[in-house]
């Protein structure tokens, strides 16, 4: 019952893990389109989740998570995920995040976080939300499978709260669309995941969205 306590703490929207920085590219479609009625947004977050979470931020959570800590193993995942996100503004938004949620679990004296950290400063580890999130939660004992619904959960919730706080739902809506998403969550997360399981990612409109809106003159996320 302890590892699903955890859970919830780390899905909790008040943990401060970097995610209420990271817009997903809503913040960008936002730009483009104003308001988003539940249809939208519930397509928007649906292909985040399919074309984007499950294929690649799940799959490196799960490497991740299996490297038992193995700094190096780590490491070699987290360029991958570098290499596989397109424009700058994800790249460093998810870095971002990554950096947050570490330092959170390294003032809580999390032995996995301060080595990571370190790693960073080194060089040695980009810092990939998804990849940190991987070996902190394999390090607190949270079993796969779990680690996976949290991971999908979290990312779903961060993509609706960034529409909220836009301006561009309501919060009964966005929680809507969210209630909508959690049988996906569980189909994704039930995909087995091979050894040899490479990263992959499709979701070009947002992308672009995110990389347009990168120059904007005024941002509220940091994609």
């Amino acid at each position: 019952m302890l590892s699903v306590l955890q859970a919830i703490w780390q899905s909790d929207g008040t943990f401060p893990s970097g995610s209420f920085a990271f817009s997903y590219g809503i913040e960008g479609v936002v730009a483009l389109r104003g308001k988003i009625d539940v249809p939208a947004l519930a397509e928007m977050t649906a292909a985040i989740l399919r074309q984007r979470w499950e294929p690649c931020d799940r799959i490196a959570l799960v490497r991740a998570f299996r490297t038992n800590g193995d700094v190096a193993a780590i490491a070699a995942v987290d360029r991958e995920v570098e290499a596989s996100m397109f424009g700058i503004t994800l790249r460093e938004g998810s870095r971002r995040n990554g950096a947050s949620f570490l330092a959170s679990h390294a003032r809580f004296g999390g032995d996995i976080a301060l080595q990571l950290r370190q790693a960073i400063r080194s060089g040695d580890c980009l810092g990939h939300i998804s990849v940190m999130q991987g070996a902190v939660w394999q390090a607190m004992a949270l079993d796969e499978e779990l680690a996976q619904l949290t991971s999908g959960y979290t990312v779903a919730s961060g993509a609706i709260a960034a529409a909220v706080r836009l301006g561009a739902i309501g919060a009964l809506e966005g929680q809507k669309v969210l209630a909508g998403c959690l049988s996906l969550i569980e189909e994704l997360a039930a995909r087995p995941v091979p050894v040899d399981a490479d990263l992959s990612s499709f979701l070009p409109f947002l992308e672009i969205a995110a990389a347009r809106h990168a120059r904007a003159d005024l941002r509220l996320f940091a994609n």
